[in-house]
């Protein structure tokens, strides 16, 4: 099979005494990789602060210019936000494509998203990146598919790049109205399974954490035909996954809940991503615990853990039980797992059984705590609710009487007090 030659390019950044600079730099190289390029450059200036006009130095482009002519480099890959006249103004000077951190990481989003939901969501974020960066004579790359009626009425006098920036933004409003419609559809799913009174678990983390994996790990455990368990994609690249799945796992003793896999986190997550996938996070937001999956082999997991956190804030999910679950310990030399270091905190292998099966406990020790331990004696008349105990509780006992069916089950409180004319004392 032929191979696809990839776009070659360079990822520069300017330090701006930033704390994770160096690691940031290693993301932007994964990064470029999930957008299906190659490094073949890496430029770094040292500086405090990067320069007003073009970001580098003029000393730097000069090397970057050098760079690209040997390599025969395409684009250049900056590790931050640039603002429209930094982008501009390299592009002159270098005669280089430039891409930056933000214009990536929404590229790889509009590549990889599946559902329309998620295609929407991004559609809207890129819209909002593109809007200030119109260039006067410029078609913006987007404009394809925000034509149609409804945009056509414009005045006399306006200039080429008013008309385009007006469409941007009738696009994004009539994509916010059909992103509405839809929200109101998934929250009325949510509301379907609150009724339901299944507890909920959300697994949220940095990207390429091994959310995705722990998922189809537990599916597969308890999943009676395991081949055909309705798995996730799952694959060791940063946002590998970007729509939200949801499964519902039943445990051997009857106990039931629903499981969540959620879009990654990364720093420097564009401001537009954060907005556009809120209604994505809906299920973390309303979930009864969270679940952290930590690249524990990462030396940078702490940094990680922080991002994660303040985007959920960001994101106003807040106050909800977490285990903190640090995942990838097979490939630390010297760590013993799985073993749980307190009442929240997990040391595993995604890849792991005795590892799920650690993790499923603390899950069950946790949205269980309130079940108690009640005796039933249901009529033969009431058969039902023999049958009711038997799907949704975990029986301890069962004995036919003259009675009726006399049952001993771990039951929430909710199904205690729908049962309430049958309990007995033993």
């Amino acid at each position: 099979m032929q191979e696809i030659e990839l776009t070659k390019v360079l990822i520069g950044g300017v330090s701006q005494n930033q704390a994770y600079f160096e690691s940031d730099m290693a993301e932007l190289a994964e990064l470029v990789k999930a957008n299906q390029m190659t490094v073949v450059g890496d430029i770094r200036q040292n500086l405090e602060r990067a320069v007003a006009a073009t970001y580098f130095g003029s000393g730097k482009l000069e090397e970057i210019h050098q760079l690209a002519e040997e390599n025969d480099a395409q684009v250049l890959v900056v590790n931050d936000e640039l603002s429209p006249s930094q982008i501009r103004n390299l592009e002159h000077e270098l005669k280089m494509t430039l891409l930056d951190r933000t214009g990536l990481i929404l590229a790889i989003f509009a590549n990889r998203a599946q559902s329309r939901e998620a295609k929407m969501q991004v559609q809207i974020a890129r819209l909002q990146y593109e809007l200030p960066r119109l260039r006067v004579g410029e078609q913006a790359n987007l404009m394809q598919q925000g034509g149609g009626p409804g945009f056509a009425n414009r005045g006399s006098g306006e200039t080429k790049l008013e008309m385009n920036q007006r469409t941007i933004k009738n696009k994004i409003s009539q994509l916010r109205h059909e992103l509405k419609t839809m929200e109101v559809a998934q929250q009325t799913k949510r509301a379907q399974r609150e009724r339901s009174a299944i507890p909920t678990v959300a697994l949220v983390g940095y990207t390429n954490a091994g959310k995705s994996t722990t998922m189809n790990g537990l599916l597969r455990r308890f999943n009676a035909d395991a081949e055909n368990a309705k798995t996730v994609f799952e694959r060791d690249m940063l946002f590998a996954t970007l729509d939200t799945s949801v499964r519902e796992i039943t445990l051997p003793d009857n106990k039931k809940f629903l499981l969540s896999d959620t879009v990654g986190f990364i720093n420097k997550l564009p401001t537009q991503l954060v907005k556009a996938f809120r209604s994505t996070l809906a299920e973390a937001a309303a979930a009864d615990l969270l679940v952290q999956v930590i690249d524990f082999s990462d030396p940078n997991y702490q940094e990680m853990i922080k991002v994660t956190e303040k985007t959920l804030h960001t994101m106003g999910i807040d106050d909800i039980p977490m285990i903190y679950a640090y995942n990838k310990a097979d490939r630390k030399t010297d760590t013993a797992f799985p073993l749980q270091t307190g009442e929240h905190d997990l040391v595993y292998s995604a890849t792991d059984q005795a590892s799920l099966e650690l993790l499923t406990q603390m899950i069950t020790k946790e949205l269980f705590a309130d079940l108690t331990k009640v005796a039933f004696m249901i009529p033969f008349a009431d058969g039902k609710w023999v049958d009711y105990l038997n799907e949704h509780a975990n029986i301890l006992e069962q004995d036919y009487t003259a009675s009726g069916t006399q049952i001993t089950a771990e039951v929430s409180p909710e199904d205690r007090q729908r049962l309430a004319k049958y309990i007995i004392e033993v």
